[in-house]
């Protein structure tokens, strides 16, 4: 019973939430797991909530390039390449963080996805 219930939440949620908001909801989440790891760096299973961080953030930028680079993309050209620059730096900054932990290095990973996400709000 309870997973009719979720599921037809579910199914609700989905024609009702605005491709904006799932894109700050997502955002907002990729930034929280971001300070997570960073409230608990010193802790056992840093590795792994780093990684599954690290990796929930780039799965989202890289379909974040793949919406840019459609040719149906309604936005302008010069916002298009302006996200796609973004996008690219935060591809190098996960990789460094891989290869050089730091949970400084974080900040300006989660300070963009909040940003953006504000943006999408309209905040």
């Amino acid at each position: 019973m309870y997973n009719k219930a979720l599921n037809a939440y579910k199914s609700v949620e989905k024609t009702t939430v605005s491709g904006r908001e799932t894109e700050a909801r997502v955002l907002t989440e990729a930034a929280s797991k971001l300070r997570s790891c960073q409230k608990n760096w010193d802790s056992n299973d840093r590795k792994e909530l780093l990684d599954d961080a690290l990796n929930y953030n780039q799965r989202i930028w890289t379909i974040f390039q793949a919406e840019l680079g459609k040719q149906d993309n309604p936005l302008p050209d010069n916002i298009k390449l302006d996200l796609l620059r973004l996008s690219s730096f935060i591809d190098k900054r996960i990789f460094e963080v891989l290869a050089y932990p730091d949970p400084e290095k974080l900040n300006i990973i989660i300070k963009i996805n909040e940003n953006i996400a504000a943006g999408l709000r309209g905040n």
